[in-house]
């Protein structure tokens, strides 16, 4: 029931990834059951009827209440528990689901998996993990929004987590991690930066030091290829912002001066569409939460449903925790944090 299109796109998302999916994948609808089903029968018989065979692997979950998007994540979880949100990401901790697609309200989202799905040992915050497209392949960002201020400490634990992340999900065999600062040289950033650059000296992570900005859309930096990319939210946040609007207006620049088609250029810039990647996991919880944009269309919600069968897949949310385990023996001692 969330987002700004809600509830078409993402029914109509769903209907499209179990359309690519195999026939063993299911999607429950959680919301407002009567509004669901007549959107979903007018999408069956209408715009994706070639696909009325999806149907038998879709139910509906009644959830009367809706969480708006100027909701506080605090009033939402206390007074609205009946809600899609918080009903859907429940199911996922009980183990009826194997993971959670939302382009709803983001703070309520991140609100309710940490107190139903809760954090892996030895983390105190979870991060919003997305995926940069790079002139040398998809680089992963983290955090890009779940908290704008962070300790050095916490800093670690997002390299730790995002590299997890990128050995299951990307396929990278030795994740190399770079520390978003303004300047490559170990003294230069904020006093966390600094810290954190020293912690990951000795952390046992592909660690290459301090990189900026500009790094990012080449993908390396001049101590090689980058694989993870760690900074604060507020920064993160900034920066997710700012190459959301590069595709377009990249878009519109070379439409003008080659007297081209912009649909035939955004062909070839597909990998600058951010609904291209659909969602971006709450890395650190224990469970699959996949959170897209508000915006998101009906194929961002596809292509979110599908993050979230790889996420499942590939086990990401246990190697995290087996990960923790391993790099930090107290926490395991100690219990989740």
């Amino acid at each position: 029931m969330g987002g700004d299109f809600a509830p078409r796109a993402p029914i109509a998302g769903a209907i499209q990834a179990l359309g690519a999916l195999a026939p063993e994948h299911h999607v429950e609808l959680v919301g407002q059951s009567a509004v669901i089903e007549a959107e979903l029968d007018a999408l069956l018989r209408g715009e994706f009827a070639e696909l009325a065979g999806v149907r038998g692997r879709i139910s509906i979950v009644e959830a009367p209440d809706v969480i708006a998007m100027t909701d506080k994540p605090s009033v939402a979880l206390r007074g609205k528990t009946n809600s899609s949100m918080v009903q859907g990401i429940k199911r996922v901790a009980d183990g009826h689901a194997h993971g959670f697609v939302s382009a709803g309200n983001t703070g309520a989202q991140m609100a309710a998996s940490l107190v139903l799905l809760k954090l892996h040992a030895g983390l105190t915050r979870p991060a919003i993990g997305t995926i940069f497209p790079t002139k040398r392949s998809p680089v992963l960002v983290l955090d890009v929004g779940a908290n704008v201020d962070c300790a050095a400490e916490e800093l670690v634990q997002f390299a730790r987590i995002g590299t997890v992340y990128a050995h299951a999900l990307l396929g990278r065999d030795r994740p190399a991690v770079g520390l978003l600062s303004i300047g490559e040289e170990p003294e230069k950033g904020n006093q966390a930066v600094k810290e954190a650059h020293q912690r990951l000296l000795g952390a046992g992570l592909h660690f290459l030091g301090n990189v900026e900005g500009r790094d990012i859309p080449q993908g390396e930096c001049d101590r090689g290829a980058i694989d993870v990319v760690v900074c604060d939210g507020f920064t993160g946040n900034i920066l997710l912002k700012f190459m959301e609007s590069i595709g377009p207006v990249l878009i519109g620049l070379v439409s003008q001066v080659a007297n081209l088609d912009p649909r035939h250029i955004a062909g070839s810039l597909k990998q600058l569409d951010v609904d291209e990647y659909g969602g971006a996991p709450l890395l650190g919880v224990r469970g699959v939460s996949i959170i897209s944009h508000g915006k998101s269309s009906p194929r961002a919600i596809k292509n979110a449903i599908h993050v979230a069968v790889r996420a499942y897949e590939s086990g990401m949310t246990d190697e995290i925790g087996r990960r923790l385990a391993e790099s930090m023996p107290q926490a395991t001692a100690s219990g989740t944090v």
